[in-house]
């Protein structure tokens, strides 16, 4: 199950259902299904905390994800800032609603295995966001 939450900021995400199928899809094309996976919005300062406290890094992020995976059944908490997520889509040229969605797929994809520390694992996760981010259309009429 995805659930959603916020924390330390005011923000409603619309359209959950659909999200839900497409992060479920993702999941069964990398040949995984997803158990609990929590969604929480934040600041990014909220997020900075977090950065420092748990993994020692003392930087701005847009996601941080927690793996609670077990075998093929995807769990975790993603931590999304919806502020560095804004800055983003605006240094990107593209729309904070396709930067969200990047961001939350990314954070499926660390469930899931992949990870993004050196040039070639970041090209293969970059080519995994473009690549579920172009089927959502057909999963989910959006």
């Amino acid at each position: 199950m995805i659930k959603y939450f916020t924390e330390d900021i005011k923000f409603a995400y619309k359209g959950k259902a659909a999200n839900n199928r497409w992060l479920r899809f993702v999941a069964g094309a990398e040949m995984k299904k997803i158990g609990d996976v929590n969604i929480i919005f934040c600041s990014d300062n909220y997020l900075l905390d977090i950065n420092m406290k748990y993994l020692q890094h003392d930087y701005f992020t847009d996601i941080i994800t927690f793996d609670y995976c077990e075998g093929d059944s995807l769990s975790g908490d993603l931590f999304i800032s919806v502020d560095s997520v804004r800055e983003n889509a605006g240094f990107y040229n593209d729309s904070f609603v396709t930067e969200l969605r990047r961001v939350m797929v990314h954070g499926l994809l660390h469930l899931i295995g992949y990870d993004d520390h050196t040039p070639e694992e970041q090209k293969t996760m970059r080519a995994k966001e473009d690549y579920y981010l172009s089927c959502r259309h057909s999963v989910t009429g959006e």
